[in-house]
């Protein structure tokens, strides 16, 4: 697991996690039903329940049946060298696409993930999520219990706590969220710009595989680069300065990594 805090290198009880994620099901891309994709039982972190827990460095094969990832606004630039980066969802988040087919991810290898590719950071948060409390704009650190590299029993891995006090593991762990959470307000704003000009219409990717069948997957929304180039001039001018148009730039020069997946 790797808990540094930047999201992009390269540029007690049972709880309802923040669903920031947006997962992919068959040959649509769909939201979740309920907890973010990869995440099965988050339980905020408690220093007397969980005192002798651990987790252990296993991989990514906790991934390996996700093809799509989400993908924030400041991982664009890196993310597009591998990915295709579409929108999904009602609200339209960015995603990585990480195959064609259902349950299948092209970049996790052997249970590691495929080594030069840029990993989202979605990937490297996990088993670590931030739980939504009562208060406003209020959140707890939360790890997923049924994780496979959690130690509940045993000295194998890395100790969430030091006595009473969270490890370093679990400091950083605490600092990636919470910049993860606010790379995620900004790219929410980004989509919501991206929806409201009217920019995204939806597509699918018809592809051949290697082995000649053909597939579509679908469920998904790009930018169209005639409706980008018609905006007002203002509106360009806005999105410059909000940092907004790169990212596009991005997105669309990413859609050619489909045709690698298919020949990946």
């Amino acid at each position: 697991m790797n808990t540094d805090t930047s999201l992009a290198p390269d540029a007690g009880d049972d709880v309802d996690a923040d669903a920031d994620a947006v997962s992919a099901a068959a040959d649509s891309i769909t939201p979740p039903a309920s907890w973010p994709m990869l995440y099965r039982r988050p339980v905020v972190l408690s220093s007397q329940l969980h005192a002798h827990w651990r987790v252990r460095q296993t991989g990514a094969a906790f991934a390996a049946g996700s093809h799509s990832i989400p993908v924030m606004i400041g991982e664009f630039a890196a993310a597009s060298r591998a990915y295709p980066l579409v929108f999904a969802g009602p609200d339209h988040l960015p995603i990585a696409v990480l195959g064609l087919e259902a349950e299948q991810n092209r970049f996790v290898i052997a249970d590691q993930w495929q080594a030069g590719a840029y990993i989202p950071a979605y990937v490297r948060r996990y088993p670590f999520v931030f739980a939504r409390t009562s208060e406003p704009d209020g959140y707890v650190l939360a790890i997923d219990a049924d994780a496979d590299m959690i130690v509940q029993e045993g000295e194998e891995g890395l100790p969430l706590f030091e006595g009473d006090q969270p490890s370093a593991m679990t400091r950083h762990a605490l600092q990636f969220c919470e910049a993860y959470t606010r790379e995620d307000i900004a790219t929410r704003a980004f989509s919501a710009a991206l929806a409201e000009a009217g920019v995204l219409i939806e597509r699918q990717a018809d592809v051949v595989l290697a082995d000649g069948r053909r597939h579509s997957l679908q469920g998904f929304h790009v930018v169209d680069p005639a409706r980008l180039d018609a905006l007002p001039d203002a509106t360009l001018v806005h999105w410059h300065r909000q940092g907004w148009l790169a990212p596009v730039y991005f997105h669309l020069a990413s859609l050619g990594r489909f045709a690698d997946l298919a020949t990946g």
